[in-house]
């Protein structure tokens, strides 16, 4: 079987530590003197000694008088305040009262200057005028929808389309309308009682044709620009 090489060491080494325990109680120690008794306070840190200031330092000047410092006695002033105070009171401009307001009748008072109430705002240079950044995107718009306007002219002419002009879109405003008051005093002309199957669909007709030319009125008043196919 295994035996370690260090067998022989270890087994001096326990019997070494071992020895001295071998009697009654622990082996003989030097025991303290009783002079050496533990002392008030003597676990306690120790500052180190605080050395004196040397004279040759001098304290820093002091913006208060010292304690043992004295007032100076008999300074007299020659001048008359009362005279002087006098004159200031009737040659002074009086103190314009600060401007307020009163919004309730228990008499609780406000600066006007805050209240909004003052029209401070509009004697100004800039009031009423259009910012720039506003008039340069109105620019910005214009110029894109010139772009976009052009490049519909030019779609439309490869399609061979061409755009109604203000006469012939008011014309063809006014013939629809015409026609829709025609059909309307037609549906008006109905019988009240509709009992019979042909009256019943002539009157979903003239529904029908009312609606399709009020929606193509609605869309030529909402476009200003028509285009059309060349015929």
């Amino acid at each position: 079987r295994y035996i370690s090489t260090f067998r022989p060491s270890v087994k001096c080494e326990v019997a070494k530590n071992k020895a001295q325990w071998k009697t009654m109680g622990p082996a003989k120690v030097a025991v303290p003197s009783p002079k050496n008794f533990l002392q008030k306070h003597s676990k306690e840190p120790k500052l180190p000694i605080r050395k004196k200031e040397q004279d040759s330092k001098k304290l820093p000047a002091l913006s208060v008088p010292r304690r043992t410092d004295h007032p100076v006695m008999g300074i007299q002033s020659k001048k008359n305040f009362i005279n002087t105070n006098a004159v200031a009171a009737i040659t002074g401009l009086p103190k314009k009262p600060q401007p307020i307001y009163v919004d309730r009748r228990q008499g609780d008072k406000y600066l006007l200057e805050t209240s909004g109430l003052v029209p401070k705002y509009i004697k100004k240079k800039d009031y009423g005028v259009t910012p720039k950044y506003i008039t340069r995107r109105n620019a910005e718009m214009k110029r894109a929808q010139k772009e976009y306007e052009a490049g519909i002219l030019e779609h439309l002419k490869k399609r061979a389309m061409k755009q109604l002009s203000d006469e012939e879109r008011r014309s063809l405003l006014q013939g629809l309308k015409k026609n829709w008051e025609e059909v309307y005093r037609e549906f008006q002309g109905l019988s009240v009682e509709i009992d019979t199957i042909p009256k019943k669909l002539y009157k979903e007709k003239l529904e029908s044709q009312m609606k399709q030319l009020e929606h193509d009125i609605e869309v030529i008043e909402k476009h200003k620009v028509i285009y059309i196919a060349n015929e």
